[in-house]
C-alpha cells in the first residue's frame, strides 16, 4: 500500500469506516403497485412552504404544526421563525396542501408561511422556510413558489443541496413563465410542470430538462381560502400532485433518498416504456 496520504474524503471509504448501505429490493419491476400501492403517506412529514394553510377546509383536515416566518433584519438570516397557529393569507397554500392530502391522506401537513397576503415575500423569508423544513426533519418540502433573482442563485443552491443530503425531497414548480427558477432548476430538485391530463396516474417524465416532471395542473378545482374552491390553472398546482406521490412512496418505503425518489417517479411514468 502506497504511503502516499489519501485524497481528501477518501477516508470515508476504506475499511473501517464504509457503512454497509441498505440495496433498493427489486424483485419486481418498479410499478405504481409496488411504488405506493396500499400506502396513504401515514408517517410522511410534509411542509407546505407557502402563503399558509387553512386547516379548517374540509379538503385540507387537521394539520401537524406550522410556522410562520417574517422579516427580520436583526437576525443573520434576515428572518425570523415563530412557532404558532395561523391562516392562509391568499388561499394559494391551502389549494397545494388539499392536494397533497388527496393523494397522501394520513400524511403529516405542516405549513410554513413564507408568503404575504399579496403571494409575494423575500427571498431570504423563502430560504428560512426551507432551512427550517430541513432541521425539523420534513421527509418532503412542497415549493410552490420560485425566485429568478440571481443574487440568490447560491443561496438557493446551497439549501438544495443540504436538503439533498439531508434526506429531505424537494418538490418545485417551475415558473410559469420562461424566466429563471430557483430552486426548480436544480438538479437536486424535483421540477414540476402542468400538462393537461385526467386519467392515469397523470405523472409524466421529460428526458430533456429544466423541468423534470409533468403533472396535472390545468383548469383544477382547488380548495381556496375561507372553505372556498376554485378553478385555476399553473404549475403551482401541478408540484403538489407531484409531492402526494412522493408521499405515498416514503409511506410505503420509508427511507428512500431523492435520487432514489426520482428513480421510482421515472420508472412508473405514464410515458415511460412499458408502463
Amino acid at each position: 500500500m502506497s504511503n502516499e496520504p489519501l485524497p481528501a474524503w477518501a477516508w470515508q471509504f476504506t475499511a473501517g469506516h464504509l457503512p454497509k448501505i441498505r440495496p433498493l429490493a427489486l424483485d419486481t419491476p418498479i410499478t405504481e403497485d409496488w411504488a405506493w400501492g396500499g400506502s396513504t403517506g401515514a408517517g410522511v412529514k410534509v411542509a407546505v412552504i407557502d402563503s399558509g394553510v387553512d386547516a379548517s377546509h374540509p379538503r385540507v383536515g387537521p394539520i401537524s404544526g406550522g410556522v410562520v416566518v417574517e422579516p427580520d433584519d436583526s437576525t443573520p438570516s434576515g428572518a425570523r421563525v415563530t412557532e404558532t397557529p395561523h391562516e392562509d393569507l391568499f388561499g394559494h397554500g391551502t389549494a397545494c396542501a388539499a392536494i397533497i392530502r388527496s393523494l397522501a391522506p394520513d400524511c403529516e401537513i405542516y405549513s410554513v408561511r413564507v408568503l404575504g397576503a399579496k403571494l409575494s415575500g423575500r427571498g431570504t423569508v423563502f430560504a428560512a422556510g426551507i432551512d427550517w423544513a430541513i432541521t425539523n426533519g420534513m421527509h418532503v418540502a412542497n415549493l410552490s413558489l420560485s425566485t429568478g433573482r440571481a443574487s440568490y442563485f447560491g443561496m438557493f443552491h446551497r439549501l438544495a443541496d443540504r436538503a439533498y443530503f439531508a434526506g429531505t425531497t424537494i418538490v418545485a414548480a417551475i415558473n410559469n413563465v420562461p424566466a429563471p427558477s430557483y430552486p426548480a432548476q436544480f438538479a437536486s430538485v424535483i421540477s414540476v410542470a402542468a400538462r393537461d391530463v385526467a386519467e392515469g396516474n397523470g405523472l409524466a417524465y421529460n428526458p430533456t430538462p429544466p423541468v423534470e416532471f409533468g403533472a396535472p395542473g390545468i383548469e383544477l378545482d382547488v380548495a381556496w381560502k375561507d372553505g372556498k374552491t376554485i378553478r385555476a390553472t399553473g404549475n403551482s398546482f401541478a408540484c403538489p400532485y407531484v409531492t402526494g406521490m412522493v408521499a405515498r412512496v416514503l409511506g410505503k418505503h420509508p427511507g428512500l433518498t431523492p435520487f432514489e425518489i426520482k428513480t421510482v417517479l421515472r420508472a412508473v411514468a405514464s410515458n415511460a416504456e412499458g408502463a
